[in-house]
C-alpha cells in the first residue's frame, strides 16, 4: 500500500474479511492485520469443515434466538443484511448454497474452504491489502486518529479502526481473547467472556457408557440444583465419553458456563446442573403408561425394550430403568404400579448430571465481550470513540447452533464496513 491506510481491520476471520471487502469496494485504502499465517482459519474448522454459513430463518426470527438484548441490538443488522442476502452474496461469489435440516445453510460443495476462499478473494479483488503473522498488542486514540501497535514495535495509524479479532473459542485458530484487553484499556464496559456452544461434561460413569448414542428428536431442559429452569431446546443430543454433545446440549452450555463463572466470581461452591432428556417426546405420560400396562397383559409378557416397540436403544432403556430403580430391561409384567410411575418419569425425563462444559478449546463461540450498550446498533461504532468499530464475536452476542453466529458476524461487519467507508 503506497499511501497510509484509511481503514485498518484487525482480524481476518469471517467478520473481518467481509468488512474489509465492504470498505475497499467503497474506495477506502484498507489494510487487514492478521496475527496467524492465514485468513479464515476458524471458518475452515466450522461445521465439521462444511461451514454452516447462515440460516434459512427470516431475519427477525433469527434475531430472536439471540435473546432479548441480542434481538434488540441485531434487528437493524439482520434487516439490513438478512440471511437470504448473505446467500445471494455467496452465490455472486461463485459459492452456491443449499438448505439442510434444523434451519441450516451450507455451501453446496459442503466445503468450508470454498467459503473462506470466496471471502478472501472478494476482499482482495476489492483492493484490500493483507499482512499476516502481524500480531497487534495495543490500540489507542491519538490526535483524532487510531494507533495500532504491533508485537515487533511497529506503529500504524488510520482514521478508522475496525476490530474483529474474535473471542476466545477455538484458541488454536488464533482467537485468544486479545481484543478484550485493548477495549478494557480504552475504558469500555465488558461482559465476562465464557465458552458457548460447547459440549457438556458429566462425571457419571453411566453417562460415559452411553457414548455414541444419539437422541435425534430430543426434548431437553437444563436446570440448576435448586430446580430453576435455565433453558429448553428441541434438538439432537449425543452421548459422549465425557458427557453430552450435539446441538441440544451445546445450545444450553452457555447457562452452565455463566453459572460456574458467577459462582467463582462470588467465591461460592462450584454449582452442578441437571440436563433432562425426554426420550419419548411423541407420546404423553398417560399414553406411555397405557402402553406399559398393555404390554404387561400380553401372553408371554415382553421385556421393556420390546414393549416400547424398539424405539429406544437398549442402553438408553437400561439407563431409564436405573433411574427408576429397576433392573435392566425387565419383563413388562414384573413392573409394579409405583415402579411404572417412576419408569414413565424416567423415560419422559432422563436426568443427566452436568458438572461443567469442555471449555473454550471445544466451544464454537464466545459469550460475553463488549457490552452492547457501548456500541451503536446502526453502525457498530463504539459510543464516544469516533472511528472505532467493533463487530463479530468480540461483541456480547451468541446465538444457537445453525449458522446464526456467522449471520451475526456478516451482518454486523456489513454495517461496520459501510459506516467506516462513509465516515
Amino acid at each position: 500500500m503506497s499511501a497510509a491506510p484509511e481503514v485498518i481491520v484487525v482480524g481476518a476471520g469471517a467478520a473481518g474479511l467481509w468488512a474489509a471487502a465492504v470498505c475497499a469496494r467503497a474506495g477506502r485504502r484498507t489494510l487487514v492485520l492478521e496475527k496467524t499465517p492465514r485468513a479464515g482459519t476458524k471458518v475452515l474448522a466450522s461445521g465439521g469443515s462444511r461451514c454452516n454459513l447462515t440460516t434459512s430463518l427470516p431475519p427477525l426470527e433469527a434475531a430472536r434466538l439471540f435473546g432479548t438484548k441480542g434481538e434488540r441490538f441485531l434487528r437493524r443488522a439482520f434487516t439490513s443484511l438478512p440471511p437470504i442476502a448473505v446467500r445471494g452474496h455467496f452465490e455472486a461469489l461463485g459459492v452456491p448454497t443449499e438448505e439442510a435440516p434444523l434451519d441450516k445453510v451450507f455451501p453446496s460443495s459442503q466445503r468450508a474452504v470454498d467459503v473462506r476462499d470466496a471471502l478472501l478473494r472478494d476482499a482482495r479483488d476489492a483492493g484490500a491489502e493483507f499482512r499476516y503473522e502481524c500480531a497487534v498488542v495495543d490500540v489507542r486514540e491519538e490526535g483524532g486518529s487510531w494507533t495500532v501497535e504491533l508485537a515487533d514495535g511497529e506503529v500504524l495509524r488510520a482514521p478508522r479502526l475496525l476490530l474483529s479479532p474474535g473471542g476466545m473459542s477455538y484458541a488454536r485458530t488464533g482467537t485468544t481473547g486479545d481484543g478484550y484487553a485493548w477495549l478494557e484499556r480504552l475504558g469500555c464496559d465488558l461482559v465476562e467472556p465464557v465458552p458457548a456452544l460447547a459440549p457438556l461434561a458429566s462425571d457419571a460413569e453411566w453417562v460415559h457408557e452411553l457414548s455414541g448414542i444419539a437422541v435425534q428428536d430430543a426434548h431437553a431442559k437444563l436446570t440448576d440444583t435448586s430446580g430453576k429452569l435455565l433453558g429448553r431446546r428441541e434438538r439432537p443430543v449425543l452421548f459422549t465419553h465425557r458427557g453430552l454433545s450435539g446441538p441440544g446440549a451445546m445450545d444450553l452450555s452457555v447457562h452452565v458456563a455463566r453459572g460456574l463463572a458467577e459462582a467463582a466470581r462470588k467465591g461460592l461452591a462450584r454449582p452442578s446442573f441437571w440436563f433432562s432428556i425426554d426420550l419419548c417426546p411423541s407420546v404423553d405420560r398417560d399414553t406411555l403408561r397405557r402402553r406399559l400396562i398393555d404390554a404387561a397383559g400380553r401372553p408371554g409378557s415382553p421385556r421393556l425394550a420390546r414393549a416400547l416397540d424398539g424405539e429406544l436403544p437398549r442402553r438408553l432403556v437400561d439407563a431409564a430403568c436405573r433411574q427408576a430403580g429397576l433392573e435392566p430391561n425387565p419383563l413388562a409384567a414384573s413392573i409394579t404400579k409405583p415402579q411404572r410411575h417412576a419408569l414413565v418419569e424416567a423415560l419422559k425425563g432422563l436426568d443427566v448430571p452436568i458438572t461443567g462444559t469442555l471449555g473454550f478449546d471445544l466451544a464454537e463461540v464466545t459469550a460475553g465481550g463488549l457490552a452492547l450498550h457501548e456500541v451503536s446498533p446502526a453502525t457498530m461504532e463504539v459510543r464516544g470513540k469516533p472511528g472505532l468499530y467493533v463487530f463479530g464475536e468480540l461483541l456480547d452476542l451468541d446465538g444457537p447452533i445453525g449458522g446464526l453466529n456467522f449471520q451475526s458476524a456478516f451482518a454486523t461487519a456489513e454495517l461496520a464496513g459501510k459506516a467506516a467507508a462513509s465516515r
